[in-house]
């Protein structure tokens, strides 16, 4: 007596389940994050901001609402001390170089090492597609970030694909790279913003709680910033000293739109000039 053609189905996909998975149908192994936070700072636009990574110990007599500062040069007093002003404090951090100087440099494998990064000695490209053998390293420190008491994430470096890396990473290898690394901020109860980028606005105001751009007036692509404004979420806009830039009317424009501006030296110390 021949199957009917249900039971012939039913057998078939009984059969497939019990074969064995094939290495190529296996993700790679990527370390498991916490759960998810109950929450986390969702800033507003109109905040002021300090950013002071270069020239340490930070000042933190400079009036702003937010301090953006490097996670490895900054022990957790200095947050208590910030967050005891009722500032918000975002961590520094590169995921998209390696920093020969750093703690942890010689965590990352050679094979994740791509091409210097011009014009910042001792920077390497990293292959961000391998999220597999970068995760360790990046999931320590936004548990240092975590364990020093920041609010929130600045991902330096996460514009990626269109630039000398040494390996063929694209816009998707990006925009996977950086949706990663939100879920694990999120996860551990910490905001976390994009730095300039502005070709993933569209694809990742979703995730992203906020903006931080570098000379994004000066080369005429600031309102592509805007959706994360009209979001309800803030742009911190740092114009440079080197650049010929009019920062008053970069201010003007500024009030207009809601968008937070000051004007910075490129190394970050603590020179800050604010908007009249």
């Amino acid at each position: 007596m021949r199957p009917s053609p249900l039971l012939f189905w039913i057998l078939i996909l009984l059969l497939t389940a019990c074969l064995p998975k094939s290495d190529s149908m296996t993700p790679a192994s990527i370390p498991s994050s916490p759960p998810f936070a109950s929450g986390w700072w969702r800033p507003a636009p109109g905040l002021t901001w300090q950013w002071h990574l270069s020239e340490p110990p930070v000042d933190t007599s400079v009036e702003a609402d937010v301090y953006d500062i490097d996670l490895f040069d900054n022990d957790a007093s200095v947050i208590e001390e910030l967050h005891a002003q009722g500032r918000k404090v975002i961590c520094y951090i590169s995921v998209g170089s390696q920093e020969d100087w750093r703690p942890d440099a010689n965590a990352f494998p050679a094979e994740v090492l791509g091409n210097d990064y011009d014009g910042w000695p001792g920077e390497k490209w990293l292959d961000i597609r391998r999220i597999d053998l970068l995760a360790p390293i990046m999931l320590a420190r936004l548990d240092l970030c975590k364990a020093k008491g920041f609010d929130a994430v600045e991902p330096d470096n996460i514009e990626i694909f269109d630039n000398n890396t040494g390996f063929p990473i694209t816009y998707a290898d990006q925009l996977a790279y950086a949706r990663w690394l939100a879920d694990e901020a999120h996860a551990r109860g910490l905001a976390i913003g994009i730095k300039n980028t502005p070709d993933m606005v569209a694809d990742s105001l979703s995730f992203f709680d906020f903006a931080i751009t570098e000379d994004a007036f000066y080369y005429e692509w600031i309102e592509e910033m805007l959706p994360f404004i009209e979001a309800g979420k803030p742009v911190f806009a740092a114009e440079y000293t080197d650049m010929d830039v009019d920062f008053n009317a970069a201010c003007n424009w500024g009030r207009q739109h809601n968008v937070s501006f000051i004007l910075k030296n490129r190394i970050l110390t603590v020179f800050r000039v604010t908007c009249p």
